[in-house]
């Protein structure tokens, strides 16, 4: 018997380093180990050997099976790093290799800029609104405290319809392009309660057309309503969002008496800027420069869309998207936003996953 062992051993040890993948080295593995094994098939038969050399047999049968185990072992450890190898040579990326192709897609400067002075809002509570293109005089003008005779429409000269009925408007009102996304605030406040925290960006028409004015252009405006809102509010927001949307410590902010017939009382706010021949560098400097219009919310307008000025009150802001996107990055001609070249917008654009953010940082 210890002839026959000798002779397993030999055989067994032979398998196990001819093995040429894992596969294969179980199959021996099982021939040798397994239950119904060259390995146990002998020690079955000590049940016929002399009782006086059943002991050493058993010690001899013991190592054997240690023995084979452990070869077993360290030969599955050497073919699964051979697996490993090469699997990695076959699946190996250079990752310091440059991209191939350069990414052709840009997002436009306003869409980008639209994006930026969400995420900033939005950081401090501000909900998205949105309203229709074409709205109705009421929305428009009267509900903001311009009725039909006042000065102010003059300003604001838009395109009017054929009057009919369009989506949310009652027919026989007479029909506009929207001259600014005031009327999203009047549908705000009359479409649920109390209190409210939006901004309303979109598209808006007006009849201009020159270095600085286009027919369309883009506006973002800002309704914040509670019992207890007030003008100290007003201020800490714009400045705190100047600071964030033109990413700078501290940027000097200046509010400035004016008028809007649908605040009181109304400011126009400047941010400090330095003028040269060349350039203009903002945030720094002894000169102002006008960014956008604010105010608190005018009673008439709160009346029209159902709210007691004694008990609610807030504040409202404007400004144009286009025209902040000209100031932060540099860009000097309105009407090169809307003339599709893409040399343009390959120069001025942003990638498609460079998302702005407050934390990861606005424009990258």
């Amino acid at each position: 018997m210890e002839e026959q062992l000798d002779a397993l051993k030999a055989t067994t040890l032979a398998a196990i380093a001819d093995a040429a993948d894992l596969r294969t080295l179980d199959e021996a593995r099982v021939a040798s180990l397994g239950k119904k094994g060259k390995v146990t098939e002998l020690v079955k038969g000590l049940g016929s050997v002399d009782p006086s050399e059943r002991p050493r047999l058993g010690q001899l049968f013991n190592l054997l099976k240690r023995e084979l185990e452990e070869a077993f072992a360290v030969r599955k450890s050497e073919l699964e790093a051979q697996a490993l190898d090469a699997r990695l040579r076959d699946e190996r990326m250079d990752v310091t290799l440059p991209v191939r192709e350069r990414p052709v897609g840009r997002i436009h400067p306003v869409s980008q800029v639209q994006e930026e002075i969400t995420a900033i809002f939005a950081d401090m509570g501000f909900e998205v609104a949105e309203g229709p293109d074409i709205e109705d005089d009421w929305h428009n003008f009267e509900a903001l405290n311009m009725p039909p005779d006042h000065p102010a429409r003059q300003m604001q000269d838009t395109f009017y319809l054929a009057e009919g009925a369009a989506e949310g408007i009652a027919k026989g009102r007479p029909l506009v392009l929207r001259t600014h996304t005031s009327p999203v605030q009047i549908r705000t406040m009359l479409g649920g309660k109390p209190p409210y925290r939006i901004i309303a960006p979109g598209r808006t028409y007006r009849r201009d057309s020159d270095l600085t004015h286009t027919p369309m252009f883009h506006q973002v405006e800002g309704l914040m309503i509670d019992r207890q809102t007030h003008m100290g509010h007003l201020k800490g927001c714009l400045t705190d969002f100047l600071s964030a949307f033109f990413e700078r410590e501290r940027v000097p902010v200046r509010f400035r008496p004016s008028f809007f017939p649908f605040t009181e009382p109304s400011a126009e706010v400047d941010i400090g800027c330095r003028r040269s021949k060349d350039e203009l560098i903002l945030g720094e400097g002894d000169d102002w420069l006008e960014i956008l219009g604010s105010g608190m919310v005018h009673p008439n307008v709160l009346r029209a869309c159902g709210l007691d000025p004694d008990e609610w009150q807030g504040f409202a802001f404007g400004m144009g998207i286009d025209r902040v996107a000209m100031l932060k990055y540099g860009i000097p001609d309105l009407r090169t936003f809307f003339e599709a070249d893409l040399r343009w917008l390959h120069h001025y654009g942003f990638l498609p996953l460079d998302l702005p953010t407050t934390y990861a940082g606005l424009s990258r």
